[in-house]
């Protein structure tokens, strides 16, 4: 009999460790406006597998200078009708959190600055929050600020934001709502902007927004999401890649278990200024032509360049671990399978308990490259747990 209890415990722990080794948050943005799109890039929350993610953020909401929650426009509210599928994704998946996030880039930190600044105003925020999750039934708050102390903010945001999350946390208490940031990942911009140990004593997690660390506002060419330097970077540029952004949240005392690395199912792109110059740092004349569905210059889904750039050469950076895309004078930076792989591994080879991905809108949803639906984050998924 001994011999059988021993074998039933040893089965026990090594089912309890193959769980913990294959449980990942994923937590994916829902980009509002994306049904607006045509054609394959149009998306809606029906289009979501509901087990394809463990949290789901709602993006956008924004402020306003007397620290009411807004809906950013027209469209934003005919978009929050989204919210109703994305509910019924919960029926069907009851582990599923669906958040909402505040913020972006186009909501700027003036506003945010003045806000935290104020006590009146802050506690007017946290009240306008409560209300908005409660009425649409959201598990949780994420505050995408981009960023404290710049863009127009001031060095008081640093601290300001730790306690307008200390705040945020005590009163999600009762009913135990989700508290999340999304932050950024270059190193240079995160020291000006957090209280890194702090923030990560009170947040659930973090999502370290490792991307966009090269694009067309950039005179060259350069990558917006390389795991690695590469050797042609110099000077502060050899921070602006994904190790050294989770390095420096690591080393500034954020927990591992709160950590999550982000993904980009989208690239940035360029004009060449001379499509015989195409290597890192080339100079460029611009951002690259905008793709039919995402339409926005210097940037492009995958899901459009899967579709309609199978005709660019991709070529593999072994240092940087990405791949890149050329044609003519157009140069796409984006992530693959395999790059989005090499990620995943590296992400949980830290200790890390997570993943993040912007956005939804952007993988190949409708599986129309041949790899399946959403292959970017699937493979994620399966690399992570192919890891013991």
């Amino acid at each position: 009999m001994w011999w059988k209890f021993k074998l039933f415990f040893a089965i026990l722990v090594l089912s309890e460790i193959v769980h913990l080794a294959s449980s990942v948050n994923v937590v994916c943005y829902f980009s509002s406006w994306t049904t607006y799109r045509p054609g394959n890039g149009k998306y809606n929350a029906a289009n979501l597998p509901a087990d394809l993610c463990t949290h789901v953020l709602y993006a956008f909401v924004g402020i306003d200078y007397q620290g009411n929650l807004v809906i950013l426009d027209d469209w934003e509210a005919e978009g929050l009708k989204e919210l109703q599928h994305l509910q019924e994704k919960k029926n069907e998946n009851p582990k599923l959190k669906v958040m909402v996030s505040m913020g972006g880039w186009n909501e700027g930190s003036e506003k945010y600055s003045h806000v935290v600044s104020n006590s009146s105003l802050r506690k007017n925020l946290i009240d306008s929050i409560l209300v908005f999750l409660n009425k649409f039934k959201f598990d949780g708050f994420d505050l995408d600020w981009e960023y404290p102390n710049q863009r127009g903010g001031s060095p008081e945001d640093v601290e300001n934001l730790t306690l307008l999350l200390k705040e945020l946390k005590e009163a999600f208490k009762p009913k135990n709502y989700t508290l999340s940031i999304a932050a950024s990942g270059g190193v240079e911009s995160a020291s000006v902007s957090y209280n890194i140990s702090a923030v990560g004593k009170i947040v659930d997690f973090i999502n370290v927004m490792t991307f966009d660390y090269h694009g067309n506002w950039d005179s060259y060419v350069g990558h917006s999401s390389p795991l690695y330097p590469s050797h042609l970077d110099t000077g502060s540029n050899r921070l602006l890649n994904v190790n050294s952004g989770i390095e420096y949240w690591i080393q500034q005392g954020a927990p591992l278990s709160k950590i999550y690395i982000s993904l980009a199912s989208y690239g940035r792109c360029f004009t060449l200024a001379n499509a015989n110059n195409s290597s890192l740092y080339a100079p460029t004349q611009g951002p690259c032509r905008p793709g039919p569905y995402t339409r926005e210059a210097g940037t492009v889904g995958y899901n459009e360049i899967c579709e309609l750039y199978s005709d660019y050469k991709r070529i593999w950076d072994d240092e940087q671990k990405v791949p890149h895309k050329i044609k003519d004078n157009q140069w796409i930076g984006y992530d693959d399978i395999e790059s989005i792989k090499l990620k995943t591994e590296y992400a949980k080879s830290l200790g890390l308990q997570g993943f993040m991905v912007w956005s939804l809108d952007t993988d190949d949803f409708l599986g129309i490259c041949g790899s399946g639906k959403y292959p970017l984050i699937n493979s994620a998924k399966t690399a992570w747990n192919d890891i013991l």
